[in-house]
């Protein structure tokens, strides 16, 4: 393969970033683009090349090496299964979906097909993570505090349950994928959201949610979302462990142990663009570095969700683990 075909289907900000990102690779062509907005996909085709497409099913017919999904949540699904049916390996910008079943029902296609996939959780390049695992690798996590803390996004979607999940499955995500990374997996969640949404017309989500989390190997945390704020105030986690406490953020990672106190920093940008090439050199064939396959952003997806559901439903959700079988297919169950 000379160069990896690439079209976006979405021409939003996230599209928008990753045409950025991809046009600076010598061995990609973006041919096409298509979205919902046709004036956006034919901007955003003028400003990187290829063409404007009316439709998927026309963005499929140019032949690609590669597709990125790159739609709101709610949008999630008709794209893939299109993608899938086509074989085309696929990039999907998370989250995923906005609820279970979609995510489950793409990632059982995607499996069947034995299709290339990647997820766009970024923070899994970052620099910092190696040093942080080597850090934890002989110490048992003890206790992890997340915590996202923003403002509502400027998009009209995003304040509605039904089209965004709210701030944990459309924000706080990124956190909780490198809580999985980091300390394992999540066996229960208890949260609470205070029910009152954010000052948005339309809007029905909670405005700030709190969850504790209970893992697999015996460790406890938190995790806490807010968009009451006029700005992106915090986003990241701290982990303790025995003589041990990091503070990871996508600009660094702050260690504190028996040596004294340091900080390593890091490049959110680097790993915007490692997300891309990992999944431009596999399509190609000359790498195998794509550490979000669909299959393990469905895991992070569970993780969101139950988040969600238990603040919505105000009970406590259990998941699935290695060792107990799924309930009904969907990873979680749900104590009254």
């Amino acid at each position: 393969m000379q160069e990896c075909r690439v079209g976006l289907i979405g021409a939003g900000g996230v599209a928008q970033r990753h045409a950025r990102v991809l046009a600076g690779f010598d061995d990609v062509e973006l041919v096409g683009v298509t979205d919902v907005a046709p004036e956006a996909a034919a901007a955003l085709a003028a400003q990187h090349g290829g063409r404007a497409c009316a439709d998927v099913a026309e963005l499929l017919a140019t032949e690609l090496d590669a597709v990125y999904v790159c739609v709101p949540p709610f949008a999630h699904g008709p794209a893939e299964e299109a993608v899938i049916e086509a074989g085309v390996p696929m990039f999907v910008e998370k989250p995923v979906a906005v609820d279970l079943s979609t995510a489950e029902r793409i990632a059982d296609l995607v499996a069947r097909r034995g299709l290339r996939t990647a997820v766009g959780h970024h923070w899994r390049y970052l620099s910092l993570l190696d040093q942080a695992r080597d850090l934890l690798a002989d110490r048992p996590v003890r206790m992890v505090s997340g915590a996202w803390l923003d403002k509502v996004p400027p998009v009209a979607w995003w304040s509605r349950r039904d089209r965004s999940g709210g701030p944990v499955v459309e924000q706080a995500a990124h956190v909780l994928d490198l809580i999985r990374v980091l300390a394992g997996e999540v066996t229960e969640v208890t949260a609470y959201g205070n029910g009152t949404p954010p000052p948005v017309d339309g809007a029905d989500i909670d405005s700030v949610t709190t969850a504790a989390l209970r893992f697999a190997d015996g460790a406890v945390g938190t995790l806490s979302a807010a968009c009451v704020l006029g700005w992106k105030h915090r986003a990241g986690l701290e982990i303790l462990a025995d003589g041990l406490a990091l503070a990871i953020t996508e600009e660094g990672l702050s260690i504190r142990d028996a040596d004294g106190e340091r900080h390593v920093p890091a490049d959110p940008e680097a790993a915007r663009v490692a997300v891309d090439r990992a999944f431009v050199d596999a399509v190609r064939g000359i790498g195998d570095d794509v550490r979000v396959p669909y299959a393990e952003a469905l895991a992070t997806q569970r993780l969101a969700l139950a988040v969600a559901d238990s603040a919505r439903t105000g009970t406590t959700v259990r998941l699935a683990t290695a060792t107990a079988p799924a309930v009904l297919g969907s990873g979680v169950t749900v104590d009254a």
